[in-house]
């Protein structure tokens, strides 16, 4: 054990050093005073042998450079030594302090040179026993043989204790640092779901919302002055499309579902977008219904809902379209959103990377929203030839044990381009 490498005292092993500072002051005690009780001739040069004995242990605790160095400790330890042998040949007395011996040997030596010293300091104990009894006789090398196993024992048994004990706080401490490293992490992902979700939501409600109003804020201002009636419709058409985009603005704040889905299903929130859209824009919009319609978990509901709505945004922005179908279909184990429109089309190829000038969200959002159903999105369009889009979603989710799959090629749809993207 490296005394200079040893860790803090703590309450425990300071009580410890207190108690063999004791035993060993009381064992050097008790042989002057037995000394001088006896009335040997010589109780005088006993009781001084003991008390410089007792000032050479004294000098261990209170001196640092004993405390930080095997080196010194080794020195301390031979005069001590040397000391407890003088008092070992006068009085036979001294037998009882080789078992502190024992505990400061295998505490400041290092293994390999304790056990040595503590064997050799158990001989010196039975020699001297026996020649101060003028015989030897097994018993005799039982008493320091036994105090000196103890002795190891308690040590070697303390030492595995107490690695055992810091190897389990070091565990703790990474187990602390790992939760705490763990909560972060979860923290971040947490932040950045919120972010992502945010942002879907603000493409495909807002910003669809604000494009919306200012194109019927400009076709208000090509029929001024001439035709204040439709100016007014566009301006109430604009104003209501603000008031839509409020309510969609509070609820995804507050993480509910969109207002278009509140007392309907999908398909009638669907026929609603189609009907809306036809009033504000030139664009018709029609709204088909396949298949036997079954019960929809909402985050499907709010996926195809808002696929629809940016698809029918793009559509209106960009693809001159002059009609748009929106089929909604129950396949089975799977439920369908078909968006297709005769515009102008664009070359799937040549969309722009995501940007705050080129936009281009779309994609990424669409993507998104289906990806973490399970589903696919597929989109279709070539300049001249329009623009076909297909969300499908799993009407159950897909096995945990399944790995998620993405087709080898999945062509762009309209959904998946955003407005700006679109030529």
């Amino acid at each position: 054990m490296n005394v200079s490498a040893a860790p803090a005292p703590t309450p425990t092993t300071r009580a410890l050093a207190w108690c063999l500072h004791l035993l060993t002051v009381g064992l050097l005690a008790l042989a002057g005073v037995r000394a001088v009780a006896d009335g040997r001739s010589y109780a005088g040069l006993i009781v001084a042998v003991a008390a410089v004995c007792g000032l050479v242990y004294a000098a261990g605790p209170l001196l640092p450079r004993i405390r930080g160095s095997r080196r010194a400790a080794a020195w301390w330890l031979a005069a001590l030594g040397a000391v407890w042998l003088v008092l070992l040949a006068l009085t036979a007395d001294g037998v009882w302090v080789a078992f502190p011996l024992y505990f400061l040997q295998l505490h400041l030596l290092s293994r390999r040179a304790a056990l040595p010293a503590v064997a050799v300091t158990a001989l010196a104990a039975i020699v001297a026993f026996a020649a101060h009894q003028g015989s030897f006789s097994p018993a005799m090398a039982i008493g320091p043989a036994l105090g000196a196993a103890v002795a190891v024992a308690v040590v070697w048994g303390y030492d595995a204790l107490y690695r055992e004990s810091e190897q389990r706080r070091r565990l703790i401490q990474e187990l602390t640092a790992t939760r705490a490293d763990l909560a972060e992490a979860q923290h971040t992902a947490g932040v950045l779901a919120e972010r992502e979700r945010l942002a879907r939501e603000i493409h495909d409600t807002l910003a669809q919302g604000l494009s919306s109003i200012q194109l019927l804020l400009r076709a208000a201002e090509r029929t001024l002055p001439e035709r204040p009636d439709a100016a007014a419709r566009h301006v109430e058409a604009a104003r209501q499309a603000a008031v839509d985009n409020l309510a969609e603005a509070r609820r995804f704040v507050a993480a509910l579902t969109p207002p278009a889905l509140d007392g309907t299903t999908l398909a009638g929130a669907l026929e609603r977008l189609c009907a809306t859209t036809g009033t504000r824009h030139r664009l018709t919009a029609r709204f088909h219904l396949t298949g036997d319609p079954v019960p929809l978990p909402t985050e499907h509901e709010v996926a195809l809902l808002r696929i629809a709505q940016s698809a029918v945004a793009n559509t209106v922005r960009h693809a001159r379209a002059t009609t748009a179908e929106i089929t909604l279909g129950y396949l089975g184990d799977q439920v369908a959103l078909d968006v297709v429109d005769d515009g102008t089309g664009f070359d799937p190829g040549a969309l722009p990377a995501p940007g705050p000038e080129s936009g281009g969200f779309g994609i990424a959002a669409m993507r998104t929203r289906v990806h973490a159903l399970g589903g696919t999105l597929t989109l279709a369009s070539a300049p001249g030839h329009g623009t076909a889009l297909s969300a499908r979603l799993p009407l159950t989710p897909p096995s945990a044990t399944e790995p998620e799959t993405e087709p080898e090629t999945e062509p762009v749809t309209a959904s998946d381009t955003e407005p700006e993207a679109r030529p």
